[in-house]
């Protein structure tokens, strides 16, 4: 028995559960109207409403118990002081610094780092301003119109989401394009419709070696180079988010134009960083600093709000009473809004990727559950297919819903039957429908009994499926920057209390290493004896298909 699944705290929450289970939460609020009212919390232009949880006020008081029995507080501020906490790589985790518009100093192996995060937004200021007035221009003279942002992972996902979410701000000076994919379609396809002439390339590296990144990015020197530009034409076309500025600048990238990372920034946390050029780029910096400042606001909720009324803590905890005592094993999100529609894939990144762990912080092998399945999509659509499994399947998926009240150039009509579809299936999720009920809507038919109980029963819906609803008035940059970092945050919540290092990422490491190793092997420059049969078998079959004429 681990640590943690020996805690008073933890059996205690056992037996709640298990006297939980039984209970509907259709009665609960038929008992107590007021439920909603006891079971909301609000900051930072965010409305909670968890009052559709199988969940009552002595289990909440439980695992804030547990929280405080894994020393969450502690943890929580360890986090924002600059400690060391991703401790497999000996780490401060600090982007939270990125967003801080405090005047405090942050100190990071003694040397304060608030000065060089600020002269980086100050940078990213002045490249956007130039880039939008026209003043930034290519080899030829023209203004540059297009930008071509490749990465990978957080560094490709964060900044083309949180694009794409805050669609109706864009201010049109320049379209922006994300690439992130090895595969030579997308990045053929993005640049087949550009001119080199009037394109910018943005390469975002930490190493400036990434395999994707670094092949994407070559791809795009020789489109460039093919179009008429010389290799010292680089320098205006190309520029670069790296730590590795002697490999930048040795491609050709003017070493003014290279914007820094630091180790104390995740991949997956980094759009807050120079990372986030491309938002800024296609916004306006005035924008870009406005979810920051959305951010940090959730940063301060966050280290203040006692823990029963702190959004992140509530999520987090909420989603260790499902995962560990429901043995609900995945989670689905819902945004009820199509900008927002890449949500999803966020936020599965980066909670798969924190707390997909089997090991504790000592290097304990865990024997409980860690990290769910993230996974979802926009409404409505997923209401005609997989909201089938939501209501009628025997796997409990605990579920958020995420609606803004109001939308840029409403139509009333849409909007309305919008809101009704998300309220209308986080209703039907808790409340179900009885077999009763389905028998009694069959009376008119024409039906035998027996045909009658039969229908009714395929009709039947359960229902105490849990939810979550966030609802805010409009999806502006402060309230997505707000909304991401309470994600941030309440996947920090889970890994204090599972105990994991939520920051390292040593399978997506492995990854990476073997597939350098399987490109040498295709490239005929590894032995098979590197491989195993299978994987040596799969490289023969794709080189005798693609040998050289």
């Amino acid at each position: 028995m681990s640590r943690l699944t020996s805690l008073p705290e933890w059996t205690k929450l056992s037996e709640l559960a298990q006297a939980i289970k039984p209970a509907h939460m259709r009665d609960w609020f038929n008992d107590d109207p007021s439920r909603p009212e006891k079971m909301q919390a609000e900051a930072c232009g965010l409305f909670l409403d968890y009052s559709k949880n199988r969940i009552n006020d002595e289990a909440l008081d439980a695992l804030i118990d547990l929280a405080r029995a894994q020393d969450f507080e502690a943890r929580r501020d360890a986090m924002f002081n600059g400690s060391h906490i991703n401790t497999t790589e000996g780490r401060a985790v600090l982007h939270t610094a990125l967003r801080n518009f405090s005047a405090d100093e942050l100190h990071v192996n003694g040397e304060d780092v608030m000065p060089a995060v600020r002269n980086t937004l100050d940078k990213i200021r002045t490249f956007t301003e130039a880039l939008h007035n026209g003043e930034y221009k290519g080899y030829t003279g023209k203004p540059l119109k297009q930008v071509v942002s490749i990465g990978i992972g957080g560094s490709f996902l964060g900044p083309k989401i949180m694009t794409e979410a805050l669609k109706p701000y864009h201010q049109h000076a320049v379209d922006v394009h994300f690439v992130a994919n090895v595969d030579g379609c997308h990045i053929k396809d993005v640049l087949a419709g550009l001119d080199h002439e009037e394109t910018l390339v943005m390469m975002s590296s930490k190493s400036f070696s990434t395999q994707e990144t670094l092949q994407n990015t070559q791809t795009a020197k020789q489109w460039f180079l093919d179009g008429g530009g010389k290799q010292e034409d680089i320098a205006k076309h190309f520029i670069a988010v790296s730590s590795n500025v002697k490999a930048a600048t040795e491609f050709g990238i003017d070493e003014d134009n290279i914007f820094p990372m630091w180790d104390w920034v995740g991949g997956r946390y980094s759009l807050w960083s120079a990372i986030g050029l491309p938002i800024s780029m296609a916004l306006g910096y005035e924008h870009f600093e406005a979810l920051l400042k959305g951010a940090h606001d959730m940063d301060t909720h966050f280290q203040e709000a006692p823990l029963k009324d702190n959004l992140p803590v509530l999520l987090g905890l909420l989603g260790v009473w499902y995962r560990n005592f429901f043995d609900a094993q995945s989670h689905v999100l819902l945004p009820y809004y199509h900008y927002l529609r890449g949500l999803p894939a966020y936020v599965q990144q980066l909670d798969m990727e924190s707390n997909g762990k089997g090991v504790t912080q000592p290097g304990e092998v865990v024997d409980y559950a860690t990290g769910p399945v993230i996974w979802g999509s926009e409404g409505t659509n997923g209401q005609h297919s997989f909201h089938q499994l939501i209501h009628q399947g025997n796997t409990l998926i605990p579920a958020d819903f995420l609606l803004p009240l109001t939308v840029p150039n409403q139509d009333d009509t849409h909007h309305a039957m919008l809101a009704s579809n998300c309220f209308g299936q986080s209703q039907a999720l808790m409340q179900g429908k009885t077999f009763d009920e389905c028998y009694a809507d069959l009376s008119d038919s024409d039906m035998e009994a027996s045909e009658r109980e039969r229908i009714a029963q395929h009709k039947t819906m359960p229902g105490n499926k849990p939810s979550n609803t966030l609802l805010f008035e409009k999806l502006d940059p402060y309230t997505l920057g707000s909304l991401v970092a309470m994600y941030e945050h309440k996947v920090f919540v889970q890994g204090v209390i599972w105990d994991l290092n939520s920051f390292d990422q040593w399978g997506v490491e492995l990854g990476k290493v073997l597939g350098n190793q399987v490109l040498d092997g295709i490239n005929g420059e590894q032995s098979a004896d590197a491989f195993d049969a299978s994987t040596q078998q799969l490289i023969d079959r794709f080189r005798a298909r693609n040998a050289p004429e």
